[in-house]
């Protein structure tokens, strides 16, 4: 085989790949982290609100908002038919989740009044955040290595210390349960790499979480890394509904009743 021969197939593989990456750039984009919301839609169950009840508030991305659950519940909601079903108390559920959040997003939303009354009089809050963050409409898949990644995350860490701040300013005594990241890329030429940006960004976010009072980090990393698409929805990045199950097993284990 001449040199020729094997330089064009090289170009061409190389031609292929780049456009691989670019599409599943744009899916994340579309999916993982794309425009969000401008108006959060809050879900509010209907239950009866007393004194006996616990009351919920989520907060974050598309996560929270159940993004890729068939059965449009998500973690959120799964947590809460685990609650209902374990302690028979009335639960009031408030889903602040919006498509796309990064943690800038989150810290404006967190300062609106209207959010703050909500925290002050919650029992728990559900929180999702970070994973806009770092993959960034995609283009955190392109240049994942470039060293940007350690600016990113000190903007994130800084963020993450004034959301924790606030709810805390607002709710001392509330259990916030703090979900983690997973690497939905795992099975990817470049995943074992990206897996340890994840792992470092999640011992990051653990160790911001340690510092505040009844933040607990909950781990999910390790719930999708053997079998990761097993529990993931069609567009390869949102967890299906057994993922989501998954993650509101880990928080409802965390739970005391």
């Amino acid at each position: 085989m001449n040199k020729n021969i094997i330089r064009s197939i090289t170009i061409i593989s190389f031609l292929f790949c780049l456009l691989w990456l670019v599409g599943l750039g744009w899916a994340v984009g579309e999916y993982y982290a794309g425009k969000p919301e401008e108006v959060p839609k809050a879900i509010v169950t209907k239950e009866a609100n007393n004194t006996k009840g616990l009351t919920i508030v989520a907060l974050g991305d598309s996560l929270t908002r159940g993004t890729g659950d068939e059965t449009g519940k998500g973690y959120v909601g799964d947590l809460l038919d685990e609650i209902k079903e374990k302690t028979k108390r009335p639960v009031q559920l408030t889903n602040l989740g919006i498509n796309g959040q990064r943690s800038d997003g989150l810290r404006r939303q967190i300062q609106q009044t209207e959010v703050q009354r909500q925290i002050q009089k919650a029992d728990i809050v559900l929180l999702t955040i970070g994973g806009n963050d770092l993959f960034r409409g995609g283009q955190g898949l392109m240049d994942f290595q470039a060293g940007s990644i350690a600016a990113i995350e000190k903007t994130y860490l800084h963020n993450l210390k004034f959301i924790f701040g606030q709810i805390r300013k607002v709710n001392s005594t509330a259990n916030v349960f703090f979900i983690g990241l997973y690497n939905p890329f795992i099975e990817i030429d470049q995943g074992k790499e990206m897996s340890k940006v994840i792992r470092h960004w999640n011992y990051d976010s653990a160790e911001v979480s340690a510092a505040y009072p009844k933040i607990i980090f909950v781990p999910t990393f390790d719930l999708f890394e053997l079998k990761v698409n097993d529990y993931l929805y069609s567009d390869k990045f949102h967890p299906n509904t057994k993922g989501y199950r998954l993650i509101a097993e880990r928080v409802a284990a965390l739970l005391t009743w």
